[in-house]
């Protein structure tokens, strides 16, 4: 218990204190309040003994814990989406907010996008102020025009308001664009969109708009039911993956000139900008900011821990942005990092010596990430896709290279040497489409939530003992090599 830093006992205390927000009353708010006062006079206490070591690493520990529960708790308060139209949804019959994101199209073609609410209209045209975020679907016809505009713009939408167990939303029947978003949001806008047009319209296209820009409007919708069938629709979302190939791309080029410190800084000024073209994603936000606080352990600044320093960025993302912890992406990407950290190295170490290290290290990674997330997949999706773990081992080299391809193309198309990728990049897209095809015809399993997290757990479990053992025998074999 001792040895695990004071910043993972936080984390861990905010996550039990953020997604048990909904099941805690104020009574128990009280009793946490009071609690937390009680640890910090036990830690007090403590600290008078000198010779007890035991006792106070023990009460700073869960000194620590509660203060990131009500951190969580706090956080989980903040983050909640409390819609005030100030009449009866039944009522309105227009809405006026800011686009917190750029619009995406739906699968029936429909642009949609989150509106930050600042006042809704009824049947009779009197206005009052709302507050909330908001689901909008805007008429297909729009979608070209709300993309030349982008997020930042203030609209106001015409049309029905609706609410069910996912919130708020918004059909549009028409769109008026009220104000522009500002000049950085619109030069960010225009960027976007000049990048997504020198792909063109080559098959693979579509996949490299999405892997790299994280723009999924011209993804073709076969290749997204394939990805989904074989385990890996992860590969489509920006995450740590596509991230690291950005960074790794980084060093490459600029290690030697700068040196490692130089190139770390220099690594997260383009990290930051490459985030604010791409927009909030959570599962990119929290995989940059990981990079950045990576960047501050090279300088010193923090410790050298995976762990600690993804605990650091567990708080600092729901600090920020705390409505973000309620995404889906967000807590699979938490969790499939933990995973990685915890399961894959103890899987990692365990064979180590036993499996060529090649297939040894991504394999380690695909089960640690499985099983860490299976039971929330489990509980979402309803099936959960074991051949992933297999078919990551091929995707992700062919994904690795297809972007590391997608980029050079780009810098090609502005000297008009383009041309001489487009073969191999379809070479590739191909293999990623066979391969996704081929893992999407095994049948996923379809166990149900708790028997698919009792056996990870299971599993997890077991990981953990054989790992241990082999520990405490090559313990008792020092003395002797």
């Amino acid at each position: 218990m001792t040895s695990i830093p004071p910043v993972q006992w936080a984390a861990l205390g905010a996550v039990f204190g953020y997604y048990l927000f909904s099941l805690i009353s104020n009574f128990y708010v009280s009793f946490f309040l009071f609690f937390l006062t009680a640890l910090f006079l036990v830690r007090v206490i403590s600290s008078l003994n000198a010779e007890s070591r035991l006792l106070r690493l023990t009460s700073l520990c869960s000194t620590v814990f509660f203060i990131g529960l009500l951190f969580g708790f706090t956080a989980a308060y903040a983050g909640r989406n409390a819609v005030d139209l100030h009449m009866e949804e039944s009522a309105v019959a227009g809405v006026q907010g800011v686009l917190l994101e750029d619009p995406r199209m739906s699968s029936s073609g429909s642009p949609m996008a989150a509106l930050s609410l600042t006042y809704a209209t009824d049947r009779n045209n009197r206005r009052l102020n709302a507050s909330g975020e908001i689901f909008a679907f805007f008429p297909q016809e729009s979608a070209q025009r709300l993309k030349q505009f982008g997020r930042g713009t203030t609209v106001f939408i015409e049309g029905n308001v609706r609410y069910n167990d996912r919130g708020y939303s918004v059909s549009a029947r028409s769109l008026h664009i009220v104000k522009p978003a500002s000049a950085m949001e619109r030069f960010r806008t225009n960027l976007r969109l000049e990048l997504i047009d020198r792909f063109g319209n080559e098959k693979w296209s579509g996949l490299a708009s999405a892997l790299l820009l994280g723009v999924r409007d011209n993804l073709d919708t076969d290749l997204v039911t394939l990805y989904r069938d074989a385990g890996l629709s992860y590969i489509l979302a920006l995450s740590g993956m596509h991230l690291g190939i950005i960074a790794a791309i980084i060093s490459f080029l600029l290690r030697k000139p700068l040196g490692l410190k130089g190139c770390a800084i220099a690594g997260s000024a383009i990290i930051f900008l490459y985030c604010l073209l791409v927009g909030p994603m959570p599962s990119l936000n929290r995989s940059a900011l990981m990079y950045l606080l990576g960047v501050l352990a090279v300088l010193g600044a923090l410790p050298k821990n995976a762990m600690s320093v993804l605990s650091l960025s567990f708080l600092i993302q729901i600090l920020i942005t705390p409505s973000a912890g309620n995404t889906i992406s967000f807590i699979l990407s938490y969790l499939a990092l933990v995973g990685i950290l915890i399961v894959g190295k103890a899987l990692s170490s365990y064979f180590s010596g036993k499996v060529p290290d090649f297939l040894l290290q991504p394999l380690s990674i695909s089960v640690g990430a499985f099983l860490a997330t299976a039971g929330v997949c489990s509980f979402t999706f309803g099936t959960i896709a074991p051949i992933g773990i297999i078919a990551g081992l091929v995707i992700v080299p062919l994904t690795t290279i297809f972007m590391i391809g997608s980029i050079v193309w780009l810098v090609l198309d502005f000297v008009s040497l383009s041309f001489i990728l487009n073969v191999p990049l379809k070479i590739f897209y191909a293999a990623m489409e066979l391969t996704a095809s081929v893992s999407g015809n095994v049948p996923p399993v379809t166990g149900g939530f708790i028997l698919t997290l009792s056996i990870s757990v299971v599993l997890c479990a077991a990981i953990f003992y054989f790992e241990r053992r082999r520990r405490e025998a090559m313990q008792k074999l020092e003395p002797f090599l």
